[in-house]
This record gives C-alpha cells, sequence and structure tokens, in this order.
C-alpha cells in the first residue's frame, strides 16, 4: 500500500474523531470545520464537500451532533453543527481511545510517548 492509500486510510478511520473534536469548543459550520482541520494539520489533513457533508448528516443521525440553519444578511445560509450531550461522550472516548492507540504505535515503532516529552 503506498503513502497516499495509507493516509486516506487513517483519515477515514479518525474523521469523526476530528470532527468532533472541532466542535468541542462552539458550534461551527461546514467549511469553517473543514478549513479549522486543514490549518492544524499544517495543510495534510483535509476535507472536500462530498465527504464532508455526508459525515456531517450521519453524525447528525447518530444524534452526536445538533444542526441548525442560520440566515445572516448579506451572506448565504449555513447550517450550524454543535456537539450534543451524547456527542461529548462519545468524543471522550475516543480521545481516550486514540490517545491509547497512539502510545501503543509508539511502543512498537519506536515513536515518542508524551510520557517522554515531560
Amino acid at each position: 500500500m503506498g503513502a497516499m492509500a495509507s493516509n486516506l486510510e487513517w483519515k477515514k478511520g479518525s474523521a469523526e474523531l476530528l470532527i468532533l473534536s472541532v466542535l468541542e469548543a462552539r458550534p461551527r459550520h461546514g467549511y469553517e470545520i473543514s478549513k479549522i482541520i486543514e490549518q492544524k494539520s499544517e495543510g495534510k489533513l483535509s476535507f472536500h464537500v462530498a465527504s464532508l457533508y455526508p459525515l456531517l448528516y450521519r453524525l447528525e443521525n447518530r444524534d452526536w451532533l445538533k444542526g441548525h440553519w442560520v440566515e445572516r444578511a448579506g451572506q448565504r445560509r449555513r447550517r450550524y453543527y454543535r456537539l450534543t450531550r451524547a456527542g461529548r461522550r462519545v468524543l471522550a472516548s475516543q480521545q481516550q481511545g486514540w490517545q491509547q492507540f497512539v502510545e501503543a504505535v509508539n511502543r512498537i515503532t519506536g515513536g515518542v510517548t508524551e510520557a517522554e516529552n515531560v
């Protein structure tokens, strides 16, 4: 498997965690979510409309997100998403699971663990 295919698989496996994490602080609209992920990952991760919005709808159907439309004068209508109580529980669980996964991979690959950084 090439590096590009690996990156796509990693992104697919972490997409929910990334989106929930971005929404932890406050509600955001889809375009803003994608831009934050792209900026914070220094351009290494990006979501295209064709994959982002179906994922947002799926998370909303699971009751992890709640969306509402906002209309402002002179701007196009945007759908803002916020975490629900269930979404916050899922996020906490996924963050813990992700941390354990990263630590395990680092132990195997010889990567630096957070404890070693302190």
